[in-house]
């Protein structure tokens, strides 16, 4: 079985970071955007989509900063999905990074999927 392969995305957002980190890091925000519902019980994250569910377990968190969430089904030990938000130091401006692995045939729809859901967040944010 081949290995999936990194791949990293940035999506500028006129946010601020503390909000931006609510909606990446909270049930409640990430139901917003990321899935139909979402739950969590410590570090496992419940998404639901259409009736369909998977977990996620919590890898990192820092307040305002980031998220590292790893599926529990995911056969790749090294596979996870991060979200962190960077701001440039000069003009404060706010980026969300998005890191994610896929097998090489399926990076072009991950990063697709990723523009899309990120797209619902900045209009939620009301930042599109």
């Amino acid at each position: 079985m081949s290995e999936k392969v990194k791949y990293e995305m940035e999506f500028p957002i006129q946010v601020s970071p503390s909000l931006l980190y609510q909606y990446i890091s909270t049930p409640s925000g990430l139901s917003e955007w990321f899935a139909d519902n979402v739950n969590s019980r410590g570090e496992l994250f419940t998404f639901i989509w259409e009736g369909s569910e998977e977990q996620a377990k919590l890898v990192t968190k820092k307040s305002d900063e980031k998220i590292k969430l790893k599926w529990v089904e995911d056969e790749d030990p090294s596979a996870y999905f991060q979200m962190r938000i960077q701001v440039d130091e000069i003009t404060k401006d706010v980026s969300l990074m998005i890191t994610d692995f896929a097998y090489d045939d399926e990076i072009d729809e991950g990063k697709m999927l990723w523009e899309n859901m990120i797209s619902e967040l900045k209009q939620i944010l009301g930042s599109a």
